[in-house]
């Protein structure tokens, strides 16, 4: 059945999609049931979406939300593997928390692995493209302001292997992002402390 109200699917609540597309999850839901979307790969469904008047980027977003809710995928899959989030919000000005993963010292002091990252595209202020030591995950991390010297981190970390990987990956930035926040609100958790209570999670080079 359509979703109702302002609902999240993808990560994406539906306030976001009909901002951006002209329709939030509900309406989505009952052109692509119509249309007997439910049966269609992937591939096919985005490009129905396309010619809806979806973008491309979009297309591939409202696909997955309406695969994961018909139960075409499970949760935190996506077309090209699994994604794991984590997000802080810490009591620092944008720019500080923002060199704190720019700097490659600055990093290394919270980040217990932080030799395995490459910055692959930066934003500054507003968004970050980093690539693990495995050579094919990736990690968006985008910043927003708060309040007055506050400060928001969130990540996304793509091109998992299975729900195993997702929860290793979650503990593990669980871990690193409670360790940035006491460094940069001064409580001065280290990344080896860090890198001790994410042991279990921990992502391993490959």
């Amino acid at each position: 059945m359509p979703t109702k109200g302002n609902e999240t699917h993808a990560g994406i609540r539906s306030e976001a999609v009909r901002a951006k597309t002209g329709k939030g999850w509900a309406e989505w839901f009952a052109i692509l049931d119509k249309a007997g979307a439910a049966a269609w790969p992937h591939k096919e469904i985005a490009s129905f979406l396309h010619e809806q008047g979806c973008g491309d980027w979009w297309s591939q977003m409202v696909t997955v939300g309406y695969e994961q809710a018909r139960g075409l995928r499970v949760k935190h899959q996506t077309a090209d593997g699994f994604t794991a989030g984590a997000s802080k919000t810490v009591a620092a000005p944008l720019a500080t928390l923002f060199r704190a993963w720019t700097d490659t010292r600055r990093r290394a002091q919270w980040l217990a692995d932080a030799a395995d990252v490459t910055v692959r595209s930066a934003t500054r202020n507003k968004s970050l493209r980093l690539l693990w030591a495995d050579g094919t995950s990736s990690i968006v991390v985008q910043f927003y302001p708060k309040w007055v010297d506050k400060s928001q981190v969130t990540i996304e970390r793509r091109k998992l292997k299975n729900e195993k990987e997702v929860c290793q990956v979650k503990e593990y930035w669980s871990a690193a992002l409670n360790a940035l926040k006491a460094l940069l609100e001064g409580g001065g958790l280290s990344a080896r402390a860090a890198k001790g209570k994410a042991a279990v999670g921990r992502e391993r080079k490959k």
